[in-house]
């Protein structure tokens, strides 16, 4: 245990919102640790970004049984930090964690069987030292397993007491509605949904956020930033040690380069606004009535306090927003 003491003025920093219908209350942002927080990485700096998260008043920390690299590894390290730092203060955070995706060999490594999903739970619970996650996910739906299986699942998890909430991931609208059916037959609500979503990705707009906002399901939109592209990172250039200049799985060189009109045009708009890119980026998201917070990732912890500035941010005119339209059209025609 280090000699660590959070910050007293720590919620005084970032406002929070109501989860949907639920008493759940989020940071309207959040840290996700998705990059950056695996074996590959330094510990100490991914420790460092937690504890400033937390004394900014980031009380939500998002994981999912695979994130690393290697898979897992987030987690072991989530757990390290909660041993060293943040455990005296576990009832002030929450604490998220997905399966879904690949994780182990075998048929039942993935996906969204019961089997796995509950396995998965057990293995993240042991990895980050914790008795309960706040949220428990379903990462991903399953097009060969009953929807019926994988909410049921989520269910038993918080009837026995692993997880406090439940949410989605990458599901569409149709199916966010089928799984807050089940869900709420099982005496269980559905709190929270995990869309992808940011300036240059909105298909969710025209029918996901009008069924959450109908069910009282809240919002954390993960990738606002596209992946590092409504940054300042790719505005002149593609830097040789960037993620999309190695051709990472997460962001292709050519989607980039398709995008810099739009990213250079942007940056000018958030310029006029007295912001960053990365900033205006999200604010735009934090705009939507729909979204509860939004998932910030970071590599170093200037950016973690550079992005919490958007969230008591100025609104936008219409002026700006038609203007940022605009933008997000050039190059799509």
């Amino acid at each position: 245990m280090s000699n660590y003491a959070a910050a007293p003025d720590r919620y005084n920093q970032v406002p929070y919102a109501r989860c949907g219908r639920s008493g759940l209350k989020l940071p309207r942002l959040s840290l996700g640790l998705w990059h950056n927080f695996g074996g590959v990485d330094a510990f100490e700096n991914g420790r460092k970004m937690a504890r400033r998260a937390f004394d900014l008043g980031i009380t939500h920390f998002d994981l999912a049984n695979n994130y690393g690299p290697p898979p897992g590894s987030a987690e072991e390290n989530f757990g390290k930090i909660m041993d060293l730092d943040l455990g005296p203060y576990r009832d002030e955070l929450i604490i998220s964690t997905k399966a879904g995706y690949a994780m182990w060999d075998g048929p039942y490594g993935e996906w969204g069987s019961r089997k796995y999903l509950l396995s998965s739970l057990d293995q993240s619970l042991d990895r980050m030292g914790l008795d309960y996650v706040d949220i428990f996910y379903s990462h991903r739906p399953d097009p060969d397993t009953p929807l019926e299986e994988t909410m049921g699942a989520l269910a038993t998890a918080v009837h026995g007491g692993k997880a406090l909430y439940v949410g989605v991931s990458n599901y569409s609208a149709e199916q966010t509605v089928r799984a807050h059916e089940i869900l709420d037959d099982l005496g269980v609500p559905l709190v929270i949904h995990q869309p992808k979503y940011n300036l240059l990705e909105r298909s969710v707009e025209p029918e996901l956020f009008p069924a959450l906002t109908e069910l009282g399901i809240g919002c954390i939109p993960f990738s606002p930033l596209a992946q590092g592209q409504l940054t300042s990172r790719y505005l002149k250039s593609i830097p040789e040690d960037s993620r999309a200049a190695s051709e990472s799985v997460f962001l292709q060189h050519s989607e980039v380069e398709q995008n810099q009109t739009k990213i250079v045009a942007l940056a000018g708009i958030a310029e006029k606004r007295g912001q960053t890119l990365a900033q205006m980026a999200l604010t735009w998201v934090l705009r939507q009535p729909a979204v509860t917070t939004v998932l910030i990732g970071a590599s170093r912890t200037e950016q973690i306090e550079e992005n919490v500035a958007c969230a008591t941010a100025a609104g936008f005119s219409d002026e700006e927003i038609a203007a940022i339209d605009a933008a997000c059209a050039e190059g799509s025609r």
